[in-house]
């Protein structure tokens, strides 16, 4: 009796693929693209995901998943004083080169967060004209709940793109 191999897919129980040294095992975010390799570490034999070396560049599949999940729950932290963008940042500063997928997170985040604030910003200056006292709460819930969202998805391994979102920073 022969049974046929599935591909693995998320949501199906099953782990993603081992990834090839300096790959990330996710599919890029829009089909038809794809994504430039991470650059190989330069010794002789390639340190496997599972064990990188220090300073390699190379991230396992759950150090991936941890700073894109980071990048968008991180936000929540310094929101409360309009500097959710802050976050963001600094994984793709410190992250975003060794890793298409954290760095894909974290530009995602980054460009929500700031979206955020310009759309907090000009309902605040409405309340003068009483629309910003309904587009304030209505920003708040949402923000909340797309943050959410989007800090599962990148925990789970997927690709998760906002559904209204100004894209500053490509």
């Amino acid at each position: 009796m022969s049974q046929q191999h599935e591909e693995p897919r998320p949501g199906n129980g099953t782990p993603p693929p081992s990834p090839e040294p300096g790959r990330s095992p996710y599919p890029p975010p829009e089909s038809g693209t794809t994504r430039p390799p991470t650059p190989e570490p330069g010794a002789t034999s390639s340190p496997s995901p599972e064990q990188p070396t220090a300073g390699s560049g190379v991230m396992t599949v759950e150090d991936e998943r941890n700073w894109a999940f980071g990048a968008h729950l991180g936000s929540f932290v310094a929101a409360y004083v309009a500097l959710g963008f802050l976050c963001p940042l600094i994984v793709l500063l410190a992250k975003g080169k060794d890793s298409a997928y954290v760095r894909y997170h974290a530009v995602e985040s980054l460009n929500f967060q700031l979206t955020t604030l310009l759309a907090a910003a000009i309902a605040g200056l409405l309340v003068f004209v009483v629309i910003g006292l309904v587009l304030l709460p209505f920003i708040g819930i949402a923000y909340v709940v797309l943050v959410i969202l989007a800090s599962v998805a990148a925990r789970r391994g997927e690709w998760y793109r906002y559904p209204v979102n100004i894209r500053f920073v490509k």
